[in-house]
């Protein structure tokens, strides 16, 4: 069996983790059920299945 690996991901870098001005804090934008929001408060989420790599050089590949 082929399993993919998984490397493990950092909020910092992703493009659901974005800062809110109500709270003056960065955010998962993502709606996680309970037992996914308590990983992630509890910084075990190693492996998040939404997370998604902030690349901003890809908008500028796209237009050119």
């Amino acid at each position: 069996m082929n399993k993919k690996k998984r490397t493990p991901t950092n909020c910092e870098t992703c493009l659901n983790f974005v800062y809110d001005d109500e709270i003056g804090a960065n955010v998962c934008m993502v709606e996680l059920d309970e037992d996914e929001y308590l990983k992630y408060m509890e910084e075990s989420f190693d492996f998040c299945p939404y997370y998604q790599l902030y690349d901003e050089y890809k908008t500028v590949r796209r237009q050119n």
